[in-house]
């Protein structure tokens, strides 16, 4: 196993814990996790980088001088 992969592994388990402790069965959580994985990869099939799209409008900023 890679180091990026045993960092993700200890993440999933940390967050499997942090279910498990209120009372949540690790098998459900673990499918909760399932769906949801394929979930986001729907979503990033359909737009990988929603960051990107010309649509969204930045803030605008109020650093002008008379801002403040």
């Amino acid at each position: 196993m890679n180091e990026l992969a045993g960092k993700l592994r200890l993440k999933l388990e940390q967050l499997v814990d942090e279910f498990v402790v209120t009372g949540v069965k690790a098998p459900e959580v673990l499918s909760m996790i399932e769906a949801e994985i394929e979930n986001m990869k729907s979503l990033y099939d359909r737009d990988p980088d929603p960051a990107e799209d010309p649509d969204v409008l930045d803030e605008p900023a109020n650093d002008w001088p008379a801002a403040s």
